[in-house]
């Protein structure tokens, strides 16, 4: 999980430092470019097994909707200081509630909404309407939290799909049809990049997979209790990040809306977790059951 904070961190600075000369939508291309890149060996050895799926449509959705996240993210990214950008980027945990509650059908009780709401409070808090200055409501935040948004519809998408596709499936169909939908975008505002921007943007495609990689290794090996609070440390490397490299200082109402923001999406993440314990102990059987009680 701290090498996925830090892969972060140099891909937002990478994304940040090459936006002036290169839009989002063209290093989204090149971030898919490397992602599908990367995947090509698993692609030529399992075939036919790597596309194998029985609800394209959702696959088509969850593509469409996660690049148009990215191209929004990376936007955002570009205009925005690091630490205010990554603290919105936070805001699709608070998404993932009421899209659990109408889309997966999930039961969703009081506590999380209402850490959700206070959770949204907290994201006023920090774009301030009405108020002004660099991270007013605008184009640029307003592109973070629709970008959060569609990412929490992938993930959504990905609760559905993990049901009867193995993780390698979605992947590759994620890597290849992000690919696709990246270039219209790209083409509009082509430019061949100099040698050394088009190391740079390469670089920045495998930072970004290997991010990825990394978050999903913690994850799966580690508590998400306690893996995801130190997820939350990239708030404190884009704020180095952005204050040595741009000479960004994170303002007093960044701070505290991003400080309720993440306790809002800490409290979820525990809550869901609680009550995921709790199915698996109301399905153990009755001695297993007695066994946890009495412990």
């Amino acid at each position: 999980m701290l090498a996925s904070a830090l892969g972060f961190t140099a891909m937002t600075t990478l994304i940040k430092f090459l936006g002036d000369d290169y839009p989002a939508a063209l290093q989204t291309f090149y971030r898919q470019v490397a992602g599908f890149a990367i995947l090509i060996p698993v692609i030529l050895a399992k075939r036919g097994e790597a596309f194998r799926t029985t609800r394209p449509g959702i696959l088509l959705f969850r593509s469409a909707a996660g690049t148009l996240g990215m191209i929004l993210s990376f936007y955002a990214f570009q205009k925005m200081p690091l630490a205010d950008a990554n603290a919105l980027s936070f805001t699709r945990t608070l998404w993932l509630v009421p899209l659990a509650a109408f889309v997966v059908r999930e039961p969703v009780g009081p506590l999380r909404i209402g850490a959700a709401v206070v959770g949204f409070l907290g994201v006023l808090l920090m774009i301030r309407p009405g108020a002004g200055g660099d991270f007013a409501v605008g184009w640029p935040a307003a592109a973070m939290l629709a970008s959060s948004f569609l990412f929490a519809l992938t993930i959504t998408g990905m609760k559905v799909m993990t049901r009867d596709h193995s993780p390698m499936v979605l992947l590759v169909w994620a890597a290849t049809l992000g690919l696709v939908f990246s270039l219209p975008g790209a083409f509009f505002v082509w430019r061949w990049p100099e040698p050394i921007d088009l190391l740079l943007l390469c670089l920045m495609g495998v930072i970004g997979t290997a991010t990825q990689g990394f978050y999903i290794k913690g994850m799966s090996i580690g508590d998400a209790g306690a893996m995801a609070p130190i997820d939350y440390i990239r708030l404190v490397f884009t704020a180095a990040a952005g204050f040595l490299l741009f000479d960004e200082i994170p303002t007093v109402w960044t701070l505290a809306g991003a400080g309720v923001v993440v306790v809002s999406t800490l409290f979820i993440t525990w809550r869901e977790q609680q009550i995921s314990r709790r199915g698996k102990a109301g399905h153990a059987p009755p001695m297993a059951r007695g066994a946890r009680t009495e412990g």
